[in-house]
């Protein structure tokens, strides 16, 4: 499902300023807020490189800050807002955490656990469902993830050509 509500798309926008932030430090570009009652609760960029952490994906550092900040490992009534398909990893945190709807930009057609691999919130043997709607500002989050793994693979050209 898709919405494109102006609520939906303000969270995304600024989902989007941290996957930018993340690509600046050399991480992969994805970002995330977690929402509650219209307010950003937590935020997030990837930082498994700087942090070397492979659990550090922006979703994670998103809902850890959330969790701090509502004092609850458990955060009912909450949106989390992605830039990019959760990964498995990511998607048993959202479960855990009692996340009642996700909403991302961009599917990841090689590790997305939301339909592009395996679709592990459609899977009824879980204990946690919860609204899932993609596509919200899409377009924007995959030319970022374009761009910067096109940089990357452009310099590795380099690397190659010098040595």
């Amino acid at each position: 499902m898709t919405l494109n509500t102006d609520t939906d798309n303000y969270f995304m926008r600024v989902a989007l300023e941290l996957a930018q932030q993340a690509q600046e430090f050399g991480e992969v570009p994805v970002g995330a807020v977690v929402v509650r009652r219209d307010a950003i609760v937590g935020r997030g960029s990837n930082r498994p490189i700087s942090a070397a952490d492979p659990t550090a994906h922006a979703e994670i550092i998103a809902m850890r800050d959330a969790a701090n900040w509502m004092a609850n490992y458990r955060l009912p009534d909450c949106t989390l807002y992605v830039t990019l398909e959760p990964c498995v990893m990511c998607i048993g945190a959202i479960f855990h955490a009692r996340i009642q709807r996700l909403v991302y930009a961009a599917a990841d057609p090689k590790t997305g656990a939301c339909g592009s691999v395996i679709d592990l919130p459609a899977e009824a043997r879980l204990n946690h469902h919860l609204l899932v709607d993609t596509g919200i500002m899409a377009p924007e989050a995959g030319a970022l993830l374009k761009q910067f793994f096109a940089q990357r693979r452009n310099a590795t050209k380099r690397n190659k050509h010098e040595n």
